[in-house]
Formats: C-alpha cells, structure tokens, sequence
C-alpha cells in the first residue's frame, strides 16, 4: 500500500470513529417524554402518556389510562434505542381507568408539546358541539365533536374521534387545556365513539387520595 493509501485510509478510519462516537453520545441523550409519548409498559403493553409535570412534592409525574398497568409496572419511551426504564406506576386506579406514573427526573426530558399538541393546563369537561382534539401513539392527532356524558356518569365523555389500540391514555385537549384522556372506542376503531375519563375527576380522586401525583399540574 501507498503512503498516500495509507494517509487516505487512517484519515477514513479517523472519521468512522468520530461517526461511531458522536451516534454513542446522542443515544445517551434521555428520550423526550410528554403528553401524547408512546410509551411500553412492562415491555410488552403499548399506551399513551396523557400528561407530565409536577406534584406539589415537586415529583415529576405523569398520567396514563388505568388499564395500561400496575403499581410497579416498569415504563420505557417508545422508540428510545437504549430501551432503559425511566419510571414506575405509582398508582393504578379501574374505577376511573387512571394511573400515575413516576419518572426518574434524571432519564427523560419532559416536554410541554409532542406532535402538534401542547398542554399549559387542565380544564372542565367538554360539552356538545365542542370539537376536540387527541394525540396518540398509534393514530396520531385526529379531532372529533364531542357528544357528552352519554351515560350520565359525571365522570366520562364520549367524543367521535379516530382512537386505536395503542392510543390509551392520549391526552384529549381544547386547544392547549387538557379536558380528559382516551380509555376506549366501542365498535370499530376509527369509527365507533370514544370514551375517555375526565381530567377533573381524575384531579379530584387524585387529590383526596394523596400520594404520589396529588396537587399535580402540568409543566
């Protein structure tokens, strides 16, 4: 091999090197998490996180829908190559279909906006003809008319928006107030009503329980 071979070779190993180490420090970058991040419950259950922010203990915390998991279930972001557990389920509620997720501060970077949607605050149920909107893991963002509390629960409302599997605990917001979150469609996915739990009764029950996740608001 030629000295001008040589030069030509070592300065190409010189910049894979480079390539390979800059790709080892940007997958140490913690993943970016907020509401309507895909996230893996106990590594195997896909869901949405509805929100993220503070309790008034100053833990970051975040909200899911119920049925995703279990006090202790472990949470790692969607798509995140190292694949590392950046919380636990605080508390898992089926009356409601609520949990509260605890995050390590120091392995996400918690974000106000995912995909188009943001979340300043939290706010009162929607009400027919009120057009509202989701974010999912699965579906992406759609809107839809909201129909009500169909079944007079006081803690649900039902809206006509595109929700799949996957799409459990998506935030559901009019503009940037988060209004509820996605815990079902009836029939057909995309086609058949939604059903989510109300943020304010989620607030509510939260906050008479105490613990992790009481006084929470958003960032």
């Amino acid at each position: 091999m030629t000295r001008t071979a040589l030069a030509f070779a070592a300065a190409t190993a010189t910049a894979l090197l480079g390539t390979a180490s800059a790709q080892a420090q940007a997958d140490d970058t913690p993943p970016i998490v907020g509401g309507g991040s895909g996230i893996l419950v106990d590594s195997k259950v896909g869901c949405t996180l509805t929100t993220i922010g503070r309790d008034s203990a100053d833990r970051l915390v975040g909200l899911t829908a119920g049925h995703c998991g279990e006090p202790g279930s472990v949470v790692v972001v969607e798509g995140d190559p190292n694949g590392a557990a950046v919380g636990r389920f605080a508390y898992s509620d089926r009356t409601l279909d609520y949990a509260v997720i605890e995050f390590d501060a120091q392995r996400v970077r918690p974000v106000r906006g995912v995909g188009g949607t943001t979340i300043t605050d939290l706010g009162a149920p929607a009400h027919f003809p009120t057009v509202v909107c989701k974010r999912g893991s699965t579906s992406g963002t759609s809107c839809g008319v909201v129909w009500g509390d169909v079944r007079a629960t006081s803690t649900e409302t039902w809206t006509q928006m595109c929700v799949m599997k996957g799409d459990s605990g998506a935030p559901v917001v009019v503009g940037t107030t988060l209004v509820g979150m996605v815990n079902a469609y009836l029939g057909v996915g995309c086609l058949g009503p939604q059903v989510g739990t109300n943020i304010s009764a989620i607030m509510n029950d939260l906050n008479a329980r105490g613990g992790v996740g009481a006084g929470y608001q958003p960032l």
